[in-house]
């Protein structure tokens, strides 16, 4: 440690606790217990409240313009601001996505054409809600997350965590960090730190994929919201002890089997040389880990390039990702609300819920896959259930499915993780068949 200075190791500790004290730490609040980014978050939308659907429309109709300038005006358009080149020039399918978004935020915003696409359980689920959420909390995160990223931390706990994360899930130990923030933050959070890992060169595609799929589970203050909805707030703890229980047996299976496992064990740039995570003769794991972050916090010389990067992760979330859930997470909705698709594919559930003696298995069954267009929709059409036990199920099983497109679904096809439309599908059907009949076992000791 002789090479290093004072400035150094404070380099590395002071943006890095407040990294973990903005993403990470829960502090109690009079609505309950929550993270600062959360709290950050909720004073914006309170504060915007009746300016953030215009707001959110302005940036979904405004990337779908620039997107279309840069489509017809060829990749050299933006040659000179490679950030917004890599922003705007996009294929075919994502720029259809995104005037196609603009279209619906317009018609949404201003009440225009089938109430379908507008209306309360459709439309304004999306432009009225969720996407003001989406706002407040890239804002920022996009802004904080070079603290988690850029100053030591990934280094720290990807060291120590190896000999856990790789055993057990196939990954490196910095994919520890995007769980932890996953968990207590928010799924979200967890998504967009694995795609700026995977755009840095420190997941190949396969773990980019696991990670985004596996780890992003929504968070302890939304199983919380999920709960309340279903009246069940009181079980808080056995709940949340049955979610972490599925999920960790999914994440212990889903990396070995179709689609994860088949993903390439490549970087971003093509490149199949490993990083190399082993530890040095001499070297105990704990001082390694300590100069690996001490050694990428000294490349951090710049507080502008800083504020730079962090306002670039704004836009790139707030333009890369809010057309996608707009338009994608629309067209999920409509089909939930106004067609019997959800119902009519769940019905091959049902014989199986009678099976593991789930009561109201014909009402249960209608959420099973409801959930793929928006996790609180399983809550919201169960809530009505006379059983307990049911409810439990229910509840637990639309946190740990995981995937859906009106939030991280949406997302994750919003970002450069390498992950299709098919793979979401045939990944939240397995967690469903994994995740399943541990919930409702777990479920029959409880009630």
């Amino acid at each position: 440690m002789k090479n290093y200075r004072l400035i150094d190791h404070l380099k590395f500790i002071i943006p890095s606790l407040i990294g973990v004290f903005i993403f990470i730490i829960p502090i109690k609040t009079a609505d309950g217990i929550t993270i600062p980014i959360a709290i950050l978050a909720n004073w914006v939308q309170t504060f915007l409240e009746n300016q953030l659907s215009a707001i959110m429309m302005a940036i979904i109709v405004i990337t779908a313009v620039m997107t279309l300038i840069a489509k017809l005006a060829g990749k050299e358009a933006f040659e000179k601001t490679p950030f917004f080149q890599q922003l705007f020039y996009t294929s075919t399918f994502w720029t259809i996505t995104r005037v196609l978004a603009a279209v619906f935020a317009i018609m949404v915003f201003f009440q225009l054409g089938p109430e379908a696409i507008h209306g309360e359980d459709t439309g304004q689920t999306l432009l009225d809600s969720l996407l003001h959420v989406l706002f407040a909390v890239f804002l920022f995160a996009g802004l904080f997350l070079p603290l988690l990223t850029n100053f030591g931390l990934l280094e720290l706990f990807g060291t120590l965590m190896t000999n856990i994360m790789r055993p057990l899930f196939k990954l490196p130990g910095r994919s520890s960090v995007d769980a932890l923030a996953s968990w207590v933050g928010d799924g979200t959070i967890g998504v967009l730190l694995t795609s700026k890992q995977y755009e840095a060169g420190l997941y190949t595609k396969r773990e980019a994929a696991v990670v985004g799929t596996t780890f992003s589970i929504v968070s302890i203050t939304f199983s919380l919201v999920v709960l309340t909805e279903v009246d069940l707030e009181h079980m808080f703890i056995p709940f949340y002890i049955t979610i972490v229980i599925a999920g960790g047996i999914a994440a212990l299976i889903m990396p070995r089997i179709p689609p994860l496992s088949r993903k390439s064990d490549t970087y971003i740039n093509d490149s199949a040389e490993p990083i190399e995570e082993a530890i040095p003769a001499g070297e105990n794991i704990l001082t390694y880990s300590y100069k690996n972050a001490l050694n990428r916090a000294k490349k951090e010389t710049s507080f502008t390039n800083f504020i730079k990067e962090g306002v670039q992760n704004i836009f790139d979330m707030w333009m890369g990702v809010a057309p996608v859930v707009m338009a994608f997470g629309l067209v999920a909705l409509i089909i939930a609300e106004y067609t019997p698709f959800f119902q009519w594919i769940g019905a091959p559930f049902i014989p199986l819920l009678e099976l593991m003696q789930v009561p109201f298995a014909q009402e249960a069954s209608q959420t099973i896959l409801i959930g793929f267009a928006d996790m609180f929709l399983p809550a919201i059409i169960g809530s009505s259930i006379e059983a307990e036990i049911t409810r439990f199920i229910i509840a637990a099983l639309s946190v740990t499915q995981l995937i859906y497109m009106s939030e991280v679904g949406g997302l994750i096809l919003g970002t450069k993780i390498p992950v299709s439309f098919m793979d979401l599908v045939i990944i939240f059907l397995l967690r469903t068949i994994i995740t399943l009949p541990v919930i409702t076992l777990i479920a029959h000791f409880i009630f």
